[in-house]
């Protein structure tokens, strides 16, 4: 099956962007709730998740963002990458490949960059729909903000759609 890919923003020729590839997580504990993180400061929800390092691979990519911002480790599932965002914003030009994971342990704390820390990020745990209805009534203050919601609520819808087929196929 076919990755399902959508682009956010548009290419502008006359703009030299910023190559960035990143990961998102749409990550399950055991009750079936999923990892959203709330950034205070601009008033929206996000899926854990941030830049791929230079040669990281994206599957550890994806668990060292979960550790980060939410101090949760998680099993990447199998099957790959579920849906890419490829955006065009202010000067960039970054892919996002998105993954479903398991939680395995959440008793670290998170260890937030000085940046995520002044944007007053904090996760939670949700039920799927929760989550969903949270990303959607979020009025963000910044065009960042409004961009990360448009762009994850098109992965959450991804990630939930894949989660049915495996319910509907177990």
């Amino acid at each position: 099956m076919a990755t399902i890919s959508k682009t956010f923003g548009t290419k502008n020729p006359s703009v030299t962007y910023t190559e960035r590839q990143a990961v998102r997580v749409v990550a399950f504990n055991s009750s079936g709730n999923i990892a959203l993180i709330y950034a205070k400061r601009d008033s929206y929800y996000k899926l854990p998740g941030g830049g791929i390092d230079s040669g990281e691979d994206r599957i550890l990519a994806a668990q060292r963002e979960m550790m980060e911002e939410t101090g949760a480790t998680v099993r990447v599932r199998e099957g790959g990458c579920i849906a890419t965002a490829e955006e065009f914003r202010d000067g960039l030009h970054q892919i996002s490949f998105c993954y479903i994971a398991d939680l395995l342990d959440e008793s670290n704390p998170p260890s937030l960059t000085e940046d995520e820390i002044q944007d007053g990020l904090q996760h939670q745990w949700l039920p799927l729909i929760d989550a969903k209805k949270a990303m959607a009534a979020a009025e963000p203050t910044s065009a960042l903000g409004s961009f990360i919601k448009e762009r994850d609520i098109f992965l959450l819808d991804q990630a939930t759609k894949k989660q049915t087929q495996e319910i509907q196929v177990s």
